[in-house]
């Protein structure tokens, strides 16, 4: 396979820039990262981050020394369409994502570098506009508070991460809290040239990405009495679990679900190949996993059940998951404990290796087979500091994984004796 040649380099506003040319069509995906995440929401505003990002998109402000009039969010949406381009933002729980798909067409492009960089740097936040959405959020909550999977997983989030933000929950009285000056001062203080990793993936060359991120970027404010990015604060780390814990949640349901698990591990840790690979045989690789064929091959105890770790800049949920019949659950959970200890002490067999390694290496052109999946891998390599040629080596590092390096890396990262475990469904009492 060739190459994925990635260019990079530092612009004077501290700004990190990633290139990967490809200029098989006319088309450029543009992604801009910044440290906004809910990681760093209040823990009285949780879902800040989120609606900041959602809000971003709503309207942009009026710009008199350059003539541009204020664009109201349907003025907005038509000048996009017009384009034939779309820009937005969203946030997840380590970064606020910026990501714009524009022709490269020379009449189109620029015009679409304008609009993003007005709606990256001048967001309206309209008052009138959150009141409306807040509503719909509230109404959304509650709606989502009556399905099971919500409310076992919100369950499993707190139990697993204590008061850690991966644990927060956005809630009517958090986003009762919010008003659009916070959404502003979030804005203000996280949303800076030095802050951001920017990723390109389209048909254009070094010089012309240089100048379209140095146009993007332009009219966010700068701090010119900082000599670098002023730091922000420091974000606790997840801490580990001291002992074992179970919920169990009545709820009047077809299904049980069942979750359980821990904190994992970030996404900077060595293992990181050794449990993706494990993973794959643990609970990640479908009906080809080890869960699957105990719980429901063997016992028909689930559909479906699986693994997976989440890791990011701190260390995210490993849970184990699976829906049964109410009164199913406790042999299914049981099973499901039984599974994962015995993964744990003994780690997979040669040909559950060899199967998982030869599905991953098999698979990983799939990765990689559009631009906007070379997008997202490129930004996993800005966003984590990963080497440029991560992606060449990544099938090589695939393939030296051993079966005792999956059993001391599931070793170190798992505790089987000091999990959360939550179970919602039939007549369970909460305990």
């Amino acid at each position: 396979m060739a190459a994925i040649a990635i260019e990079h380099w530092v612009q004077p506003s501290g700004a990190q820039v990633f290139l990967v040319q490809s200029h098989a069509i006319p088309m450029l995906d543009v992604q801009l990262d910044f440290d906004a995440g809910s990681r760093r929401d209040p823990v009285n505003q949780a879902g800040l981050a989120s609606v900041t990002a959602s809000l971003s998109g709503m309207g942009v402000l009026a710009s008199p020394s350059r003539g541009e009039p204020a664009l109201d969010e349907n003025a907005l949406g038509e000048a996009w369409a017009d384009l034939g381009a779309n820009f937005g933002a969203q946030a997840s729980s380590d970064r606020m994502s910026f990501a714009l798909r524009s022709l490269t067409y020379p009449d189109l492009l620029g015009k679409a570098i304008h609009l993003a960089a007005r709606q990256l740097a001048e967001p309206a936040f309209p008052a009138d506009i959150w009141q409306r959405e807040r509503e719909t959020m509230i109404a959304a909550l509650k709606e989502a508070n009556t399905r099971p999977a919500t409310l076992a997983q919100r369950a499993f989030d707190q139990a697993v991460f204590g008061s850690h933000p991966y644990g927060y929950d956005m809630t009517e009285d958090s986003l009762k809290r919010i008003e659009v000056v916070h959404m502003a001062a979030l804005h203000r203080q996280l949303i800076q040239p030095c802050r951001a990793k920017v990723t390109l993936v389209g048909a254009l060359n070094r010089s012309q990405a240089d100048a379209l991120v140095t146009q993007l970027l332009a009219r966010l404010p700068v701090d010119a009495k900082a000599a670098a990015c002023p730091a922000l604060p420091a974000v606790a780390e997840v801490a580990p679990l001291s002992r074992a814990s179970e919920q169990r949640i009545a709820f009047d349901s077809a299904q049980a679900h069942v979750l359980l698990g821990q904190p994992g591990y970030k996404r900077s840790d060595p293992d990181f190949f050794a449990l993706l690979v494990g993973n794959y045989i643990l609970g990640g690789g479908g009906f080809v996993s080890r869960l699957t064929n105990e719980v429901r091959e063997k016992r028909g105890l689930s559909y479906s059940v699986y693994s997976y770790f989440s890791p990011g800049l701190h260390a995210g949920a490993f849970a184990i998951g699976l829906q049964t019949r109410p009164d199913q659950a406790d042999q299914a959970l049981q099973v499901s404990r039984e599974v994962l200890a015995r993964f744990v002490t003994d780690g997979p067999t040669e040909a559950e290796l060899q199967g998982a390694k030869d599905n991953l290496i098999g698979g990983f052109a799939l990765r990689l087979d559009s631009n906007r999946k070379l997008l997202d891998n490129v930004t996993n390599i800005a966003w984590n500091g990963l080497p440029l040629d991560y992606l060449d080596h990544w099938t090589q590092r695939v393939q030296k994984i051993t079966v005792a390096d999956i059993k001391a890396a599931f070793q170190r990262k798992l505790q089987p004796d000091r999990m959360v475990t939550v179970v919602l469904g039939g007549a369970g009492a909460a305990r």
